[in-house]
């Protein structure tokens, strides 16, 4: 029997500090975050959410939406694919959309879109804006997650503080990224439990 490591001894070390996950050391991510709560065996999955009407398939694959001079708030955003038993998920699709800095989607072209895969401890990185806001929505990402051969999980992801956040019918606490922010950049955190 293969002795699979917990969510929790994962996270042990480092999990303080988001960049530290990867060991990169350009990454921007290195302000420290509030430690990922206790995980436990049967953790609830992460909610799902509409889809919305600005999904585009075949995204590049990239961890990189950033472009030099786009307009916005930079931000890195970091976290693990997680099964309900705390298990990291190597190899599972994550597919990102949002809007701009101004609040508008890339309808015609690929900006501020892309895929990516986990790495063998189940971790991903995305640097890109913090998107703008639009009528009736708050800032939020987009994002598909899918294990290798499991069900798509389609979700949104949102910022705190936002005064947004009381008036966006979608909006949901439970989908909250953790940040903080770092040399320009906010760092985030948010950990997808796929069932």
């Amino acid at each position: 029997m293969v002795d699979t490591p917990t969510r929790r001894a994962v996270l042990g070390a480092g999990a303080l500090v988001a960049g530290s996950l990867f060991g990169i050391e350009s990454s921007v991510a290195q302000a420290p975050l509030p430690p990922t709560p206790a995980c436990h065996d049967g953790e609830a999955a992460t909610l799902a959410q509409t889809e919305g009407p600005y999904f585009k398939p075949s995204s590049p694959e990239r961890i990189e939406l950033f472009e030099e001079g786009m307009a916005g708030q930079p931000v890195e955003l970091v976290g693990f694919v997680l099964t309900r038993a705390c298990k990291p998920v190597s190899g599972a699709l994550l597919d990102f959309w949002q809007a701009d800095g101004k609040g508008q989607y890339d309808n015609s072209g690929f900006r501020l879109r892309g895929h990516q895969f986990t790495d063998a401890e189940g971790r991903y990185r995305l640097r890109s804006v913090v998107p703008g806001v639009y009528p009736g929505r708050t800032r939020h990402i987009h994002v598909k997650v899918q294990p290798r051969g499991g069900r798509v999980l389609t979700t949104q992801l949102y910022f705190p503080g936002e005064s947004q956040n009381r008036s966006d019918g979608l909006f949901r606490k439970a989908l909250l990224v953790r940040t903080a922010k770092n040399a320009g950049w906010l760092a985030g955190r948010f950990d997808f439990v796929v069932g």
